[in-house]
């Protein structure tokens, strides 16, 4: 109860926020609308200039003006400068602004206001939108909308506290979650698609109006810039496909419950069960199944907190499909290795263990994508229903996808001594080319910042974290290795497009095992991938890169297969030094 309550009174204020930039953006887009047909009329300034304010980190500036003017015979006099009110530092416009004024008042010089002919009294000097304003105006409704009224969502939805002393959750930790009470767990499909709907919603609502402002701008005032100003109502029509995507999926699949077998998922057992889908059963459809660890912790401090995951172990297996009441039924099992982290049932604290299932389809007409996040503990429970035939077959399938990836992302070729092995530059290509475009932003940021800001502490660290990645990224792309074994040893080759930089040698009689290293992570959404490289080990612990870039543990097993059978390596070649282990790595032994 306590939690609910702390969360509520943090996200007010956010949502508060939210809904007062929401505010402003919406009267800023209708005066402007509005103002369409208000009337030219001449002014005679009698003051103007700009106010400064200090603040802790920046100045902001505010233009002012008072003004009179003539309507039907009438005088008025005004004071409204813009759309809009309160100072900014967003550009010089109002500095620029303020100073125009000034010097019409000092000249003499009449200006140009317009005027409400409806209400004379109303009367404004410039009724053009600033765009920049309404962008980060708007930014902060999504951020601060999106936080306040998301965490508030998650308090009226946050399930009781729990008495951890009693000894059923002692014994069963799993039941503190209120989804973790039976053996059927439900995916995280049904509320994404709402989630989905509300964000669109907020964004269209907000960016709505900007269409028919940018008409009368292009239209009447040759004002093309502001078409730039489209892009809000284009993302629009994106989250609304999206949101629309994700209800056919949902209506096309169902709720897809997984009935676990065994109860909770065992970690030194299996992981396995059931999910049943409202489906026509099509033997020809492939559905793949990731299983994944992983440790969720908070990163930064302030207002740069963040959360994070990364994955500790994942597994994939192509699910066995049948025939059901419902339409399709799915089986699986996964092997779970010891030694892995137990789920955390109640997720309170700034890191916490998860185990998450990944269902993935391509198929005729809406894909199937779902998440469930499902207990996994340490119990070494086996499955009861799902047969090891049934599993020894989904991983021979499983196998044979994984082969067929390695295969084809390398090039193996008969040289004059024995099998050459080639990893051509661009393999990765999609990972490579966006880590140099992100670093590429993050350099150009450090660059603007250290030159027209003079900030030279923050840009330069956004300068350096940026060239790194783009260097690495570069590395990544135009790097290719060649692996070579002529009867006696094993060689490699190193190369950038293609001049030889780094060249190793092995003894064959002094290998002693494959090591797999995972070497770094991707992750786009709640979708991870973890990429090894693959090492020959001698009986010193010497090692020497032999594969590289394989997407998950999977590939990396089929990596290791492959090496074996092209390069004849065994471990069993030295049985005497097979304890050799090296900093943070997974042993395996070869097959025969």
């Amino acid at each position: 109860m306590k939690g609910r309550i702390f969360t509520s009174l943090f996200a007010l204020p956010f949502a508060g926020v939210g809904v007062w930039m929401l505010w402003l953006v919406s009267s800023s887009l209708m005066d402007a609308w509005e103002m369409r047909d208000w009337l030219p009329a001449e002014a005679q300034v009698i003051s103007a200039g700009y106010t400064t304010s200090s603040g802790d980190d920046s100045d902001t500036y505010e233009a002012y003006a008072q003004y009179r003017y003539y309507w039907n015979g009438q005088t008025f006099t005004g004071d409204r400068v813009s759309i809009g009110s309160g100072g900014d530092n967003i550009g010089d416009y109002q500095t620029e602004t303020g100073n125009r004024l000034r010097a019409a008042q000092q000249s003499g010089r009449p200006i140009t206001v317009y005027v409400n002919p409806e209400q004379p009294s109303e009367a404004i000097v410039n009724r053009d939108l600033r765009w920049s304003m309404v962008g980060f105006k708007s930014i902060f409704v999504l951020v601060f909308g999106g936080v306040g009224f998301g965490l508030l969502f998650a308090a009226l939805r946050a399930p009781k506290a729990k008495d951890v002393t009693l000894p059923r959750y002692a014994d069963q930790p799993w039941l503190l979650n209120d989804k973790w009470q039976t053996d059927t767990i439900r995916s995280d499909s049904k509320a994404a698609m709402w989630g989905a709907w509300v964000f669109a919603a907020i964004w269209n609502l907000v960016s709505a109006p900007l269409p028919f402002v940018l008409f009368d701008e292009v239209t009447n005032k040759q004002n093309y810039i502001a078409l730039v100003g489209l892009l809000f109502p284009l993302v629009g029509i994106g989250l609304l496909w999206w949101a629309i995507s994700r209800t056919l999926e949902w209506r096309r699949f169902g709720p897809a419950p997984l009935t676990m077998d065994p109860f909770p998922g065992a970690i030194g057992g299996h992981v396995g069960g059931a999910i049943d889908l409202n489906l026509p059963f099509d033997p020809q459809a492939r559905f793949q199944l990731t299983l994944t660890n992983l440790y969720s912790y908070e990163s930064g401090s302030g207002k740069n907190r963040s959360r994070k995951e990364k994955a500790k172990w994942q597994d994939k297996l192509v699910a066995h499909a049948q025939p059901s009441s419902s339409g399709t039924r799915l089986t699986f099992r996964f092997d779970v290795p010891g030694e892995l982290d137990e789920s955390d049932a109640q997720q309170e604290d700034k890191s916490y263990h998860l185990w998450r299932l990944n269902l993935k389809a391509d198929l005729a007409g809406p894909d199937i994508d779902r998440d469930y996040e499902i207990p996994v503990y340490a119990t070494a429970a086996e499955s009861r229903w799902v047969s090891a035939h049934a599993a020894r077959n989904a991983r021979s399938e499983q196998n044979r996808i994984d082969d067929a990836a390695v295969i084809k992302a390398v090039d193996i070729r008969s040289g004059a001594g024995g099998r050459e092995i080639f990893y051509p530059m661009g393999r990765n290509l999609g990972s490579s080319l966006g880590g140099f475009i992100i670093g590429g932003i993050f350099a150009s940021i450090g660059g603007f910042l250290m030159v027209h800001e003079g900030h030279l502490i923050f840009g330069g660290i956004f300068g350096l974290v940026g060239s790194t990645i783009a260097i690495a990224s570069l590395y990544m792309m135009f790097n290719s290795l060649e692996v070579a074994q002529d009867g006696l040893s094993i060689k490699t080759t190193r190369r950038i497009l293609g001049i030889p930089v780094k060249r190793r040698s092995m003894r064959r009689n002094s290998f002693v095992k494959f090591s797999r290293n995972s070497s770094m992570q991707s992750r786009s959404g709640n979708k991870h991938v973890m990429y090894y490289s693959i090492s020959a080990v001698d009986h010193q612990g010497a090692e020497m890169t032999i594969g590289e870039g394989f997407k998950g543990d999977n590939e990396a097993d089929a990596a290791i297969r492959m090496l074996s059978r092209e390069l004849r390596l065994t471990p069993e070649e030295a049985p005497g030094a097979r304890d050799v282990q090296g900093p943070n790595e997974d042993v395996l032994a070869a097959d025969s």
